[in-house]
């Protein structure tokens, strides 16, 4: 990322525009941070663990009293009937304390972006055109702590798990919002432009292909569908294996066929980026796009790995963080294709 800021520009603007872009940069490495968590946590199967939302309180159970009735609350979910029965207060405690920090976490990124945003205003540091759509990220910030909620709500109620389309939605918003920080932090900073609006058409294209993979990716994820036909290529030794042939609702309901249609959109987005990568590098294009296109490849190792091994928490949790270092790599290449 190369700054070229306009010497035209008075110098307290410049530093104004420089201070913004690092601010947020800042979040947005909280929100990946955010999103490695969350993956973490569902995979540990820590998710349920806090069966209310309480977003004004801060503090974990303090006391023993505060301890068993939290406890409490949890041997009243569907979890704990069917699949921690009999768990004691320290084994509730071990995965108490995952989903406490990934919660605190949210809250401090809604801290670590609101009152920065309420200084700057203050300041008069926001550039014109920039306080509504600042403001707009700050609701969407919100807005996901809501959707986190309802997502969780949904395995309190009749079985153990949180609705797989929840889980994709709040996984896509989270995504969404780390893109937005990436591609206004790089604006501000004025990276290097390369102007090509054919290249910017089918860097967009790309983006969105990636981000409707990691979308079937968070529904395999949610349906535990990443335990099931390893192996690679073929599915336990079909190409198309017949359970995988059901109508086309079947596509983000069976297992089987989510798991299908994640393959052929990752083979496809992997085929694509390297594409990219390499009318990015013999066009001196954006050096960003040639990053995304190898880190495609590490991408595609990282879940295959977790494929084979029957998705284990270390490896899905790393293919979950690469989708992250991916989608950052291209929002950077994107910027730097603006016109």
């Amino acid at each position: 990322m190369r700054d070229s800021l306009p010497t035209d520009l008075p110098p307290s603007t410049i530093d104004h525009r420089r201070v913004l872009a690092w601010w947020l940069l800042g979040v947005a490495v909280m929100v990946a941070v955010m999103v490695s968590l969350g993956g973490v946590t569902r995979l540990t199967g820590s998710g349920l663990s806090m069966a209310q939302w309480n977003p004004h309180h801060i503090l974990p159970p303090m006391t023993h009293q505060e301890w068993q009735d939290a406890f409490a609350q949890y041997r009243q979910t569907p979890e704990y009937r069917l699949v921690n029965n009999g768990m004691d207060l320290a084994g509730y405690q071990g995965i108490f304390w995952l989903e406490y920090i990934h919660r605190l976490w949210g809250r401090l990124i809604g801290v670590a972006f609101a009152v920065p945003l309420a200084f700057f205003a203050w300041r008069r540091m926001i550039p014109t055109g920039w306080g509504w759509p600042l403001v707009g990220l700050l609701a969407l910030g919100g807005a996901q702590g809501g959707l986190g909620w309802l997502m969780v709500a949904s395995g309190l109620v009749d079985r153990p798990e949180v609705s797989h389309f929840r889980l994709a939605a709040h996984l896509l918003l989270a995504l969404l919002i780390l893109s937005a920080l990436i591609v206004g932090a790089c604006t501000l900073l004025r990276v290097r432009v390369h102007h090509n609006r054919l290249g910017l058409r089918v860097a967009l294209g790309v983006a969105a292909l990636a981000l409707c993979t990691m979308a079937w990716g968070a529904l395999v994820a949610g349906l535990d569908a990443g335990r099931i036909h390893n192996t690679f290529p073929l599915m336990s030794g079909a190409l198309w294996p017949a359970e995988a042939r059901a109508p086309l609702l079947n596509a983000v309901e069976s297992p089987a066929a989510v798991q299908y249609v994640h393959r052929v959109l990752a083979l496809t987005t992997w085929a694509s980026l390297t594409l990219l990568a390499l009318w990015s590098w013999r066009s001196q294009g954006p050096r960003a796009l040639v990053l995304a296109g190898a880190w495609a490849w590490v991408q595609a190792a990282l879940g295959v790995a977790t494929l084979l091994h029957g998705a284990p928490v270390a490896l899905a949790a790393a293919h979950q963080g690469g989708a992250v270092v991916l989608l950052s790599l291209l929002c950077w290449g994107l910027a730097s294709l603006r016109r």
